[in-house]
């Protein structure tokens, strides 16, 4: 097969897979001469001079020998198969880097085989590339759940990041809608990843050569294809970073590929606002010290349609508001819609030196249209307002209610932008053939 139908059909293949971003090792001890891993440079990121940057996106094989109902690429889908071989996509990679469209790989795979000879192939394709490319620069690679632990550690070495994809919230629904994959076997990798990481924290600073996953782990779980809850989902995420100490857990709508009994109808639309939702969620657990269960009850266990998290929340435990913003701690201000951590650290900064007027908030960071109801300053609050949760929910949503059901009822299938046109290659090739280039 020719390498371009290749890159079309594993390309295409991959897009499925959200968990790849920034990887943020500052400090790349790695021996090579070509590549970068700062955090300015890695997929879909902007840097300082507006330069929008990406990771070239590769499934190695989906030539797959297991048959989950939500995938694309299952066993018992007719749909073209293709395989990279390690140096078709080492060769790739540097091409693609050396003529600026890149700067590093995400690659991922179906399970060819099986799972030991799967992740071997995935070892020799980073061996090309950082031993005889000199590759230094950023790799995100998906472990491969059941394989080998020294296969594990050998790819970790190799790797800026490593993942692996839990795919469904529950056991149950796992075992529902992909049997051939060990529900235990998932998360063996995740604990080997992070007491690798643990052990080579005590080894000596000076210590030279690569670090194991410099850039930590992360995962992913499919939205909308099984019936979890929301709050099940987020305590699970919370379980995860707990426990495996995860850089990110990805949410992906669930967008229906297979007709299959199991699963949503075909024609349902993804669930992009629950997803967005978890995200909010998400940021709320990683950076202003929310709870999963403050997020959300078990009474009430799925997010609201019209607020945010840290608005729904805020409305449902409105007594512990107004709170003054000349007095409150950073943890409190971050409670606060419309405060976040830059926004709560410029207050405690500027009260140091005068007290604070509400005309100075907006100043600070602090989107004054949403914290307005939860704050005072100085005893001084918005005029007008009424201090009733019913009635802060309506002015909440009000002239946001529109556009959140036009969003909610207009979004599509949006797909991932095509690396590779293979129609356009096609014509320019036999273009430059005529013309003898």
């Amino acid at each position: 097969m020719e390498l371009s139908k290749k890159i079309a059909i594993l390309a295409e293949s991959a897009k499925y897979d959200v968990s790849c971003s920034s990887s943020g090792v500052q400090e790349n001890t790695r021996q090579g001469k070509v590549g970068s891993t700062e955090v300015s440079g890695i997929c879909h990121s902007f840097t300082p001079d507006g330069r929008c940057v990406s990771l070239l996106k590769l499934l190695f094989t989906n030539a797959c020998i297991f048959d989950c109902h939500y995938c694309i690429n299952r066993k018992s889908n007719h749909i073209p198969r293709a395989t990279f071989t390690p140096q078709e996509v080492a060769d790739l990679t540097m091409d693609f880097y050396m003529r600026n469209y890149i700067e590093g790989l995400f690659l991922s795979s179906a399970i060819i085989k099986d799972v030991d000879y799967t992740c071997e192939l995935l070892i020799e394709t980073l061996k090309i590339l950082r031993h005889e490319k000199g590759f230094r620069g950023y790799i995100h690679v998906k472990a491969i759940p059941g394989a080998d632990e020294k296969l594990i550690e050998k790819l970790g070495f190799l790797a800026d990041r490593m993942s692996v994809n839990v795919e469904l919230p529950s056991r149950e629904s796992l075992k529902l809608l992909a049997p051939d994959k060990n529900p235990y076997a998932l998360y063996k990798p995740m604990k080997q990843i992070t007491e690798t990481k643990k052990a080579q924290s005590y080894l000596p600073a000076v210590r030279k050569g690569p670090s194991f996953v410099p850039a930590g782990q992360s995962t992913q779980m499919i939205i909308g294809a099984s019936p979890e809850n929301d709050r099940a989902i987020v305590k699970i995420a919370e379980n995860l970073y707990g426990k495996y100490e995860l850089k990110r857990v990805y949410y992906s709508a669930y967008i229906p590929v297979n007709n299959d009994s199991l699963l949503p109808a075909v024609t349902t639309e993804p669930p992009l606002l629950r997803e967005h939702r978890l995200y909010q969620a998400d940021w709320l657990m990683r950076y202003y010290k929310f709870s999963a269960d403050e997020i959300l009850s078990e009474d009430k266990p799925n997010f609201n349609l019209y607020l945010d998290p840290k608005a729904n929340w805020a409305v449902q435990n409105y007594e512990q508001f107004p709170v003054d913003v000349q007095t409150a701690s950073y943890d409190i201000l971050l409670r606060i819609p419309g405060v976040g951590p830059k926004g709560a650290r410029n207050i405690m900064k500027a009260r140091k030196y005068y007290r604070l007027h509400l005309a100075d908030l907006k100043k600070l960071g602090i989107v004054i249209k949403r914290a307005q109801y939860f704050i005072t300053c100085n005893g001084e609050s918005v005029s007008g307002l009424i201090h009733d949760p019913e009635w802060v929910i309506s002015s909440l949503i009000s002239s946001r209610q529109y556009e959140t059901l036009k969003a909610a009822n207009t979004q599509s299938l949006g797909e991932q932008l095509s690396l590779f046109d293979v129609e356009r290659f096609e014509h320019t090739k036999n273009k430059e053939l005529a013309y003898g280039n």
